[in-house]
């Protein structure tokens, strides 16, 4: 042993690990051809101390002097399974596999490394074999378990672990493997109660976090909540438990969240898992300065970055919401990449990350992609909801003559989708139809939402009730179409449309792309909306005549509106937006920034919370003074729910493209400020157009950054036309059919009675018989 070597060992024996290895690095760097034993020794040390890179770079350069050491193999796949690389890792197993065929080690790896690509069968062939060898060993019939279950095997899975819990009772893996199958192919009751009686032998961290996961996910929040407050009184300390109750109460006490989320990342600085669920709760709170808390998510976001790269869809979709809303396109771009990235949130299942796809269309192929990444979500989806099939009624429903329509969303309360859609509850044709109504909203009732209640004829307001149970409630209530309206924004369940709990499905107004599903058969749409390619829709359009949406008179009271433009008082132009930045792009600032620059003298006003954020502001005047439009040319207001009034101070709204306006815009026209949009061929980028085109605006509807530019310049410089359309564009839209609530209720009931009766008809037609 050279002295080298000798230093080496003295310094790990002393706990100086960098140095000892350090040392040893050194000397097979000098001498690559030391003893066999060296590099078997040295390389099993660096993978128990969980140095995965290093022992792969060590476990290769003893490979080369070595080439049939079956250990180095060995070693060598377990680092590249810890690094990420299953398929290096399995390489490297076959390799020692082919020298030692019967090397159980080697055996028992390879069978992990499959179980982590999800091969099943391959991983039950070797773990049968090596259970016959080993039938006492827990770990073992964990592994096999684990085989079955990726083969969809789950009886004999269950099975498995329940034997490896008895052979070995500590054994907390088999446990959360068994609890995990259990949730995934029962109930999450039945997982809670496999991981009680655990917890009475192991009563370990793991496995109360695990409770506590297996409770959240079955819906019982106030339950989650009440066990980790229990938890943090006998443990306080406990990181694990404040970042769980964190996540619990971020749907139903954000300022509470944030205390604990805070508490968990000082504790646990370096996880970067709680450092990216404090900045998701922090990029989400309402309350109090919400521009502080926007900082404070930007800022976190970065020392999350530091920490480590950023991994996994969850993650990537926090940082894509915080970056979208200070307009940090240049952070976007580095950490999304619009098909990677995309296809990893659809096939995670992770729809509500999809929305923010939208904006970032740029191409004919981008819009192509954006359906297949829709449809990979969908598949997702409809492939989990076959393992747990609805049991259909077996007597039909009393006939009463009647259509029962169900509609689906959790916001039914004081929030635009109910102000859209509360002409439907208002004016039920009730000779005709039912209307069930379904919510999983989290927060307290309103008084929207109780006078939606009293409206129709059953409201049925679930908030602790999990996907599949949703499902069958629907299914219990024999609708003949259910229709959704929230897609898969905060606290609607998109998901239960897989189940086809309805003869007949249609989403609408709540997300303005086809889901994904090809359960849902309708997309309820109007003329305008209607994309010119087919292709990028997957459910079939059902047609409104002439408007989708109807401005109810809760969301468009008589406002007060200024009687004459700005402009007439200022002597320049303000143009403006007050639409959410997921809907920006770099390229779309910078079409504001032109626009502006071509008017002499003109403002632009963003009214948006994230306009007290200095990030924002910095990010957007950036874009701007790079077209020659000076800082102090912008305005920013920072206020969320109080914006209207502001309406009064601007001239002109430039609409968001290619993901266009639809609140905001019918805002904008009813406070009598007119919208120049951009259409393009895609839903997303057609709502504007249904709006103007119904408000008689055509000529602000355009087809290229050209025409979208010139409309804007044209219309800045018609200040008698600005004038006209003050006066004139409230009076307008009430003569409108957005304006005829009534009419647009009947347009809708017999739309959806045309819809039913065909689909009736055809179920009853007899099927046609071969000559």
């Amino acid at each position: 042993m050279t002295d080298r070597i000798a230093e080496a060992d003295a310094a790990l024996r002393a706990g100086r690990l960098e140095e000892g290895v350090a040392l040893i690095e050194a000397h097979l760097t000098d001498e690559p051809r030391s003893a066999q034993q060296l590099y078997r020794n040295f390389t099993g040390l660096l993978y128990r101390k969980a140095m995965y890179a290093k022992g792969a770079q060590w476990c290769r350069a003893g490979l080369e002097v070595y080439p049939r050491d079956t250990e180095l193999w060995n070693v060598l796949g377990v680092c590249l399974r810890r690094t990420g690389e299953p398929e290096e890792a399995l390489k490297a197993l076959n390799a020692g596999l082919k020298i030692e065929p019967k090397n159980d080690g080697l055996l028992q790896n390879k069978g992990n490394v499959l179980n982590d690509l999800k091969d099943g069968p391959g991983a039950v062939a070797i773990f049968t074999q090596l259970v016959r060898k080993a039938p006492t060993n827990a770990e073992m019939q964990r592994a096999l378990g684990r085989g079955l279950w990726r083969s969809e095997a789950f009886d004999k899975a269950e099975m498995r672990f329940r034997l490896a819990t008895r052979l070995n009772p500590n054994l907390v893996d088999a446990w959360l493997d068994l609890s995990a199958l259990l949730a995934e192919t029962q109930t999450s009751d039945a997982a809670v109660a496999v991981l009680d009686e655990a917890l009475k032998i192991n009563p370990t961290p793991r496995l109360m976090e695990a409770k506590a996961v297996a409770i959240r996910r079955g819906q019982k929040l106030r339950q989650a909540e009440a066990y980790l407050q229990e938890v943090l009184e006998a443990h306080p300390d406990e990181a694990w438990a404040h970042y769980q109750l964190g996540g619990v109460l971020s749907d139903i006490d954000r300022p509470r969240a944030n205390i604990h989320l805070r508490r968990a990342v000082e504790m646990k600085p370096d996880d970067l898992d709680y450092r990216m669920a404090l900045v998701e709760s922090l990029v989400r709170s309402r309350h109090g300065d919400e521009a502080a808390h926007l900082d404070d998510a930007y800022a976190e976001l970065k020392a999350a970055r530091a920490v480590g790269a950023l991994a996994g869809p969850a993650q990537l979709k926090v940082a894509s919401e915080v970056l979208s809303r200070v307009a940090d396109f240049a952070g976007l771009d580095e950490v999304c990449d619009f098909k990677e990235t995309g296809r990893l949130w659809a096939e995670q299942g992770r729809h509500t990350a999809l929305l923010s796809q939208l904006s970032r269309v740029k191409t004919p192929e981008d819009r192509d992609e954006l359906i297949h990444q829709h449809r990979a979500w969908g598949e997702f989806v409809q492939e989990r909801v076959k393992r747990y099939p609805l049991r259909r009624p077996k007597t039909p429903r009393p006939d009463n003559g009647k259509i029962r329509i169900g509609i689906m969303s959790s916001d039914l309360r004081m929030h635009p989708v109910a102000y859209f859609s509360l002409p439907l509850f208002e004016n039920i044709p009730r000779d005709r139809f039912e209307l069930y109504c379904y919510s999983y909203y989290q927060g307290q009732e309103d008084s929207l939402q109780k006078r939606i209640t009293e409206l129709v004829d059953v409201f049925r307001w679930e908030q602790e009730i999990s996907d599949f149970d949703a499902a069958q409630m629907i299914c219990d209530d024999q609708l003949d179409m259910l229709i959704e309206l929230g897609g898969s924004t905060h606290m609607n369940k998109i998901n239960v449309m897989a189940w086809k709990a309805a003869p007949l499905q249609a989403s609408w107004l709540g997300y303005p792309h086809s889901s994904g599903l090809d359960s849902i058969d309708y997309l309820i749409l109007d003329p305008y909306l209607v994309p010119p390619r087919r292709e990028l829709l997957i459910e079939k359009p059902l047609l409104m005549p002439s408007s989708w949406i109807a401005m109810g008179e809760l969301a468009f009271p008589e406002r007060t509106m200024a009687a004459e433009p700005p402009v007439v008082a200022n002597g320049y132009v303000t143009f403006g937006t007050a639409n959410n930045p997921y809907k920006y792009s770099r390229a779309m600032v910078a079409e504001w920034a032109k626009v502006t620059a071509a008017v002499p003298g003109s403002r632009f006003m963003f009214v948006r919370p994230e306009g007290g954020t200095a990030a924002f502001r910095d990010n957007i005047s950036a874009i701007f003074e790079a077209e020659g439009v000076s800082r102090d040319r912008l305005r920013f207001e920072a206020v969320r729910g109080a914006h209207m009034p502001f309406y009064n101070e601007m001239d002109i709204s430039l609409d968001t493209f290619p993901q266009t306006g639809g609140t905001t815009t019918c805002e904008s026209l009813w406070m009598g400020v007119p919208v120049v949009t951009l259409v393009g061929p895609g839903l997303f980028e057609r709502l504007s157009c249904s709006i103007l085109g119904n408000a008689g605006l055509h000529d602000l509807c355009t087809g290229d950054l050209d025409g979208y530019q010139d409309a804007a310049v044209r219309l800045a410089g018609d200040v008698e036309r600005l004038r006209k359309l003050r006066r004139e564009l409230r009076p307008t839209l009430k003569a409108s059919r957005l304006g005829q609530t009534k009419a647009f209720a009947a347009d809708f009931y017999r739309m959806l009675e045309a819809a039913v009766v065909s689909h009736r008809a055809a179920e009853q037609a007899p099927s046609p018989v071969l000559a």
